[in-house]
């Protein structure tokens, strides 16, 4: 069966809506990132792109390009809550649909047009969002997630193109390979070395030729650039919390290997935090004594993802909750408040550093497994 597939993406989110809560921004070039020099990017308005700003950019390079602007630190509590408006608009209509980020969604639409004409459903989904929000959405139309996708970048700002079956390889040969989801920089840069400049001139390349030079990788680039794509649009749900517990196999009061343990649950849910691209909002600490009384404490803390920041507030959290002085059977972490960000990273964080950090991080355990680095506290 020939799939539809709508993808929405609402157009310069954050800035959107701190243009809402204040209306004085609109038509200025906003900033949104970490305040501090050391700080990057997270957004910025069409007007400040005019003057070269992009996302993950310095803050200090940003500020020489376009010292003009209006910087904003950046709120993700009221960027979640304006996104789950929209995700409650499209979850009451759609038959089928999968939130990729806390911005983006695709809805599968297939077989809608026996009933009311894909493109028509989709223009009056997008019409009701911007008038029940205030948020402008662009959308992309086609017959899987890459076209669409790709055609949503295209209609921005504030846009909807639609591309049919006939028209995909007209549509995607004159675009730059920078456009096909997967194509980073470095992948960019390769690919023009090679004097692959369009997705036209990769679609004419031998499939045998791509994957040699880019590995599995290439395959998929070259399928895209085909305009061949298969992956499902995965119903959405969303996942409240994400939790630890451990048991220990002799009660204690062990304050080192307490510690110890609440700093394994946490660098082990904060690495899947950055994995599936969200922050938490709220912390929580759990402990059951050698009685089987148990007991928690939650706080709410500014949306994060990174280590450092979510032990201390554990640390302190357990402090405050074990008074007892009895012997403790079981501890245990939950975060929850999570919502999906664009980048896994917290934009707003004002130390680039440390984010660099966190990536490389990241990319070790990614390459060779979870338990490939850890903090020595845990070891």
């Amino acid at each position: 069966m020939n799939r539809t597939i709508l993808h929405l993406d609402l157009d310069t989110f954050f800035v959107s809506v701190e243009r809402l809560v204040n209306p004085v921004l609109e038509n200025k070039p906003v900033i949104i990132g970490g305040l501090s020099d050391r700080g990057v990017v997270s957004t910025c308005s069409y007007e400040a792109r005019r003057f070269g700003v992009h996302s993950a950019q310095p803050m200090r390079m940003a500020k020489r390009l376009c010292p003009q602007a209006i910087f904003i630190r950046g709120d993700y509590e009221l960027y979640s809550r304006y996104s789950k408006m929209v995700t409650e608009i499209i979850a009451e209509k759609a038959p089928i649909f999968e939130k990729i980020s806390i911005d983006e969604h695709y809805v599968d639409i297939s077989g809608m047009d026996r009933f009311f004409g894909c493109y028509k459903w989709s223009h009056e989904l997008r019409q009701f969002i911007i008038k029940n929000t205030g948020l402008p959405i662009s959308f992309g139309l086609s017959e899987n997630k890459t076209i669409s996708k790709i055609a949503t970048d295209e209609a921005k700002p504030n846009g909807e193109l639609y591309i049919k079956h006939q028209d995909i390889h007209d549509f995607l040969d004159p675009l730059s390979v920078c456009k096909i989801p997967m194509v980073g920089e470095k992948t960019h840069k390769l690919l023009n070395m090679m004097g692959i400049i369009s997705i036209g001139d990769l679609r004419k390349i031998p499939i045998h030729i791509v994957e040699q030079s880019l590995g599995k990788n290439g395959l998929e680039i070259w399928k895209k650039a085909n305009g061949i794509d298969s992956s499902p649009v995965k119903q959405y749900e969303e996942q409240q919390s994400l939790s630890k517990e451990h048991t220990f196999e002799n009660d204690t009061i062990d304050m080192v290997l307490l510690h110890k343990h609440l700093s394994a649950m946490v660098e082990q849910l904060s690495f899947e935090l950055r994995n599936q691209g969200k922050l938490t909002g709220c912390v929580t600490i759990k402990i059951r004594y050698a009685d089987f009384d148990t007991h928690t404490r939650q706080q709410q803390i500014a949306y994060t993802a990174f280590d450092h920041k979510l032990t201390n507030t554990v640390y302190e959290l357990f402090d405050k909750l074990y008074n007892r002085r009895l012997l403790i059977r079981l501890i245990g972490v939950r975060f929850s408040n999570l919502i999906n960000v664009s980048r896994q990273l917290d934009m707003f964080e004002d130390n680039t550093v440390t984010d660099n950090l966190y990536s490389a991080i990241d990319s070790i355990r990614h390459r060779f497994g979870k338990d490939a680095i850890h903090r020595a506290i845990t070891i």
